[in-house]
């Protein structure tokens, strides 16, 4: 697929978001997601304040689902997600309700393999069972975590390239990449670009980076959609 760049708003305010994708569009961005701080925050209504605003425009809702899989991403999706996100570590019945819930719904299912033994191997399941998409994510407190120790921070591209090649599905990294190395995913096999936390969004205040966010997220979306162009 070509590549598609994705802004999360990991917001807790709803208004906050609403202009945040607004920008973000302007700039060139193809896809909002309802990032899991908006969810926890705003909920449903969130996503229906974003779908009433941008008609049109895929959204993404990150619930992390874990359990009640049908209902939850039935309500995304009669609230106007076009996406919705599933954890590998949850149950296998699970994941299979997401999916029919998402063929039922017409929404399509991202498959996070975060905290998988193998984040491979979680990959190659996520698929057998059905999802439509890979998230190959590296968590947040997990990346702190193993920093304070001392030791290096894990990146979800160290197995990106495995990842890839392990499925025939679309497949977007996610987990304290740099803005380069974001940009630098569709080189890996990776079409889906995600901008967030830490790289438009302050990751530790939860609200828009300061800065010229607009003029930055422009530049990003020329670089990511001009790959491999001649």
């Amino acid at each position: 697929m070509k590549p598609i760049v994705q802004i999360s708003l990991d917001l807790t305010s709803i208004d906050e978001a609403l202009s945040t994708a607004a920008l973000a569009l302007r700039a060139g961005v193809d896809w909002l997601e309802a990032g899991t701080p908006l969810i926890l925050a705003e909920g449903l209504h969130g996503v229906r304040r974003l779908r009433a605003a941008f008609p049109g425009v895929p959204i993404v809702a990150d619930l992390k689902t874990m359990d009640g899989g049908y209902l939850e991403a039935e309500m995304m999706a009669r609230g106007g997600a076009t996406h919705v996100v599933v954890m590998a570590r949850a149950h296998p019945e699970t994941i299979k309700c997401v999916v029919r819930a998402g063929r039922d719904f017409g929404v399509k299912v991202m498959g996070d393999n975060m905290v998988c033994p193998d984040m491979v191997d979680g990959a190659k399941m996520l698929e057998d069972l059905g999802c439509d998409y890979i998230v190959h994510h590296i968590g947040y407190d997990e990346r702190r975590g193993i920093a304070a120790q001392g030791k290096p921070m894990p990146s979800p591209l160290d197995r990106l390239r495995e990842v890839v090649q392990a499925v025939r599905i679309p497949v977007q990294a996610v987990g304290g990449l740099s803005l380069e190395q974001a940009v630098q995913c569709p080189a890996y096999g990776a079409p889906l670009v995600v901008l967030g936390a830490p790289l438009t969004i302050d990751a530790d205040a939860f609200k828009t980076a300061s800065g010229n966010l607009e003029d930055s997220l422009r530049l990003i979306c020329e670089k990511v959609h001009s790959y491999g162009d001649v």
